[in-house]
């Protein structure tokens, strides 16, 4: 075959398979999207038990800032309820404790606004599975291991917390900023609410007064940039380890968790 008929036919095979690609493409884009359903938030409102006037505060509450839409993000409508959160916990822990001084009342308002507790009420009424958002999946991750609340051994995540207080947030604004129908609807939720009897001391700190107690020198051995993890040695000796990837405090909790366990159980059978 002449070289120039050859080169041609070459050519026209090019062009061909190009074409070809040009189709499988244009099928491709042609294809419909698979569409994420949206969540009904109907059910949001039965959980709360509490019927929105304006619906689109509920929208609102529910949808974060990586989910594509025409609603804005829930943010607004937490630092409301963040806000309103607070001031029901301050209420009522006055009325609850009269002979409380304001250091207490503050440690035990904290405990139970914090991103670990109202993570805990989000998973334990099922409300993560109606937020409308792009991130990783939000799950359990461990969060009902503790009852109550895990004093830093776990790492919560914090959309969790922040669609408990947009729920707030959006029932405050939707009911004409009335505190007590918003304590009404959430009180419940917020079970169980942590009491001066059931404020558990952070472990690093209980470590501490453990060993301050029984004149024991404790060290913290920070190995998390090699091996994620912190060691804790009791007069040199050692005594507890904290393993965690992502976040160099909580493997120290853990550290002393594990300390403090180990301790009670040498103490115990001496």
């Amino acid at each position: 075959m002449p070289p120039t008929m050859e080169a041609e036919q070459q050519e026209d095979q090019v062009v061909d398979q190009l074409k070809l690609e040009e189709l499988h493409i244009d099928e491709k884009q042609s294809e419909p999207k698979t569409e994420i359903p949206v969540p009904n938030l109907d059910e949001v409102e039965e959980i709360l038990g509490y019927k929105f006037k304006d619906k689109s505060l509920l929208e609102e509450a529910f949808t974060d800032s990586s989910f594509s839409g025409e609603l804005p993000s829930y943010e607004r409508l937490e630092y409301v309820g963040d806000a309103v959160l607070n001031l029901l916990f301050t209420k009522e822990h006055f009325s609850l404790y009269p002979n409380l001084s304001p250091g207490p009342l503050t440690r035990l308002r904290a405990a139970n606004v914090d991103t670990d507790k109202l993570a805990r009420v989000a998973i334990r009424h099922g409300l993560h599975r109606y937020l409308r958002h792009k991130k990783p999946l939000l799950g359990e991750q461990g969060i009902l291991e503790y009852p109550l609340h895990s004093n830093g051994l776990i790492d919560a995540p914090k959309a969790l917390a922040d669609i408990v207080e947009s729920s707030i947030g959006a029932v405050f604004i939707d009911c004409s900023s009335s505190l007590d129908i918003v304590w009404k609807v959430f009180k419940s939720l917020l079970e169980p609410i942590i009491d001066p009897s059931t404020l558990c001391i952070h472990p690093v700190t209980q470590l501490y007064e453990v060993c301050q107690k029984r004149n024991l020198k404790i060290e913290f051995v920070d190995l998390w940039t090699e091996s994620t993890a912190v060691d804790v040695l009791i007069d040199n000796q050692h005594m507890g380890r904290g393993v965690y990837s992502l976040k160099k405090d909580i493997a120290h909790n853990r550290a002393a968790k594990n300390a403090l366990d180990n301790m009670e159980k040498i103490l115990r059978d001496a």
